[in-house]
């Protein structure tokens, strides 16, 4: 990919998010039809999906599909398409849905763009605040309207002070049980910890606000755009063993994969603090 490309293609991303939020904005807090992915599988798990969800992926994939024919798209609600090269755009059209419907606005656009497998654009836009945090040519910045400014992680290194945030840390939620102790031995021993903020919590630390976040579960669409806005902004994102978020990170231990599990830092130093716990799971 060239220079040009990276640029183009960082511009582009930001314009599908600016479009997303047409078709999401309007929707918040308005009492939407809400169903449940999961219930004909399991008759008891929620993995809720709205009008919202659907209609600003299908806009998404349409500008994509008419500037780019032979990208591949990968897309929580509609699935992957194939592509004829190595790049791939990766859409979670809104990111905390449980959110969104409880009109908590945490809510985010997800957007990315891989080359071979690995993150090169990352797009985290809070539609409810107006702020879109990016990933790409040009390191990170966070964008309001037209005004536009470099962000950066907090650099802090001291795990008693740091500030940690996850999605959920009840087992049997984000979390196995194993994975739920792991995380609460580490939130024995910051500063501060809050939760709730689905991917929000990883714009903050870009941002400088919050200095870790551990996950677990997460598929690709979740965690695609959360890289480039981290690594441009100064931080490290592993998966719990200290490895990149690439190949069968998303699958099942046992099929050689890692959950889903992710950990996000303001350095080098804390990641190590965290996988010291982490990484004997």
């Amino acid at each position: 990919m060239t220079d040009a490309e990276f640029e183009e293609y960082t511009a582009f991303a930001r314009e599908l998010a600016l479009r997303a939020r047409v078709e999401t904005m309007p929707r918040f807090r308005q009492g939407l039809a809400i169903d449940n992915k999961l219930a004909q599988e399991t008759g008891e798990a929620f993995d809720p999906v709205t009008e919202a969800d659907r209609e600003a992926e299908r806009v998404i994939r349409s500008l994509i599909e008419k500037r780019y024919p032979d990208h591949g798209i990968l897309g929580e609600e509609f699935g992957e398409k194939e592509g004829d090269g190595n790049i791939r755009w990766v859409l979670d059209p809104v990111d905390g849905t449980r959110a969104f419907i409880c009109g908590v606005p945490s809510w985010t656009t997800l957007i990315a763009l891989e080359v071979d497998g690995h993150q090169k654009v990352g797009v985290i836009d809070m539609p409810w605040p107006g702020e879109m945090y990016i990933g790409g040519a040009g390191g990170a910045c966070l964008m309001t309207g037209q005004d536009k400014w470099r962000i950066a992680v907090s650099g802090e290194k001291d795990l008693s002070r740091a500030r940690l945030s996850t999605t959920d840390p009840r087992a049997g939620e984000c979390f196995t049980a194993d994975e739920a102790d792991a995380f609460m031995d580490i939130a024995g021993k910051v500063r501060v910890t809050r939760f709730g903020l689905d991917a929000c919590a990883y714009a903050l630390l870009a941002a400088g606000h919050l200095d870790l976040v551990i996950e677990a579960g997460l598929q690709r669409y979740d965690a695609a755009a959360l890289v480039p806005v981290i690594e441009e902004a100064g931080g490290v994102v592993t998966d719990w063993r200290g490895q990149p978020v690439t190949g069968d990170w998303e699958k099942p231990l046992e099929e050689g994969g890692q959950r889903g599990r992710l950990v996000a830092a303001a350095s080098r130093e804390l990641l190590d603090s965290a996988l010291e716990r982490l990484g004997a799971l």
